[in-house]
């Protein structure tokens, strides 16, 4: 029993206090760690095994300066040196994919600008469930789509049209593509293709940016398009560079439907109506006679192998973009 010094008074008496908790969390921390640490490593895992077994099957036999180069010509009886040109494909690649994310980019940041900002709640929502539907299309549907229905439209009305009006820009003029298919067709449909994806995380890139910085500007008298531009667009630039690359690659890495619609020819097209090919939709052209010549096979997989490097480079250099430091200006209504 405690003694009180005379002339104090006595407090009141109450239970112990007691003893700090342990946090659920903190309690469970090293089993949850050591239980989900490895699930973490699949993707890397999984990156690496695919890495070495196209490595161990290829043997890296056709890899050497003619194997880069731009070049290709594929002897099956053996009796001339084959020229594997990757280098060819990636630049008929790029050729096909790059305009196709340009203009994909810019129709995604219209609608994610239009849901986030300026439309309602329930025509927002409608737009989104309409985006999200295309990317549930397979490919294959895209590429008979392209091919019955888009080809000869292009043939007979698309291609004419832009050769007489934009003909003399390097690159659109002739000679046009009797049957509609080519790298035109291509990008075409790359286009609806890269939307969905894109569309969706720049649409949660700039839902994502605190509330309260939109407030700020617009208590400072900026307009919506100024708060957007000044604001939104510059905290969420790492989103949609994100989206920009995630959507590059996979235009790059689309083989279906584009095999289907680009014509399937090697060589530099001279201009975007003319037929080419993709590293992608090459692979998927020869797959078949890969079979009946180990040659092709081999040169294949170390095609493959290219592709997934590629890949692997974009995503890197996505992230060292996105990555990019962030100045937000906010300005009045009557600003700059």
């Amino acid at each position: 029993m405690r003694e009180v010094p005379e002339g104090q008074p006595i407090p009141p008496a109450g239970p112990a206090p007691a003893p700090p908790a342990v946090p659920f969390s903190a309690s469970r921390t090293p089993l949850v760690q050591w239980l989900l640490s490895p699930i973490a490593l699949i993707p890397l895992l999984l990156v690496a095994f695919v890495a070495i077994f196209l490595l161990w099957k290829s043997q890296l036999v056709w890899f050497g300066p003619s194997f880069f180069g731009i070049n290709y010509f594929f002897d099956p009886t053996g009796l001339q040196p084959n020229q594997f040109g990757v280098t060819l494909f990636v630049v008929d690649s790029l050729i096909v994919a790059l305009p196709a994310l340009a203009i994909a980019a810019g129709l995604s940041l219209a609608m994610a600008v239009s849901i986030v900002v300026y439309l309602p709640p329930m025509p927002g929502r409608v737009l989104t469930i309409l985006t999200n539907l295309l990317a549930g299309i397979p490919s294959v549907v895209y590429g008979i789509w392209g091919y019955v229905v888009l080809a000869p439209y292009f043939g007979s009305t698309v291609q004419p049209a832009i050769f007489g009006f934009l003909g003399w820009i390097p690159g659109l003029g002739g000679p046009l593509s009797p049957g509609g298919v080519g790298s035109l067709l291509a990008i075409f449909i790359l286009i609806f293709m890269i939307v969905p994806i894109t569309t969706a995380v720049m649409r949660e890139s700039l839902r994502s940016v605190p509330h309260d910085l939109v407030e700020a500007g617009l208590a400072l008298g900026a307009t919506q398009w100024e708060v957007m531009r000044r604001i939104r667009l510059r905290v969420a630039r790492r989103g949609l560079w994100g989206a920009a690359f995630l959507g590059l690659g996979r235009a790059i890495g689309e083989s279906v439907a584009v095999a289907m619609v680009i014509g399937a020819s090697v060589w530099i097209p001279p201009n975007v109506y003319a037929p080419s090919t993709t590293l992608a939709s090459f692979i998927f052209y020869q797959l078949d006679s890969s079979f009946y010549y180990p040659v092709l096979l081999q040169a294949l997989i170390e095609f493959s192998l290219v592709l997934l490097g590629l890949a692997v480079l974009l995503n890197l250099i996505g992230q060292r973009a996105s990555g990019l430091g962030t100045t937000v200006v906010v300005t009045g209504g009557n600003g700059p």
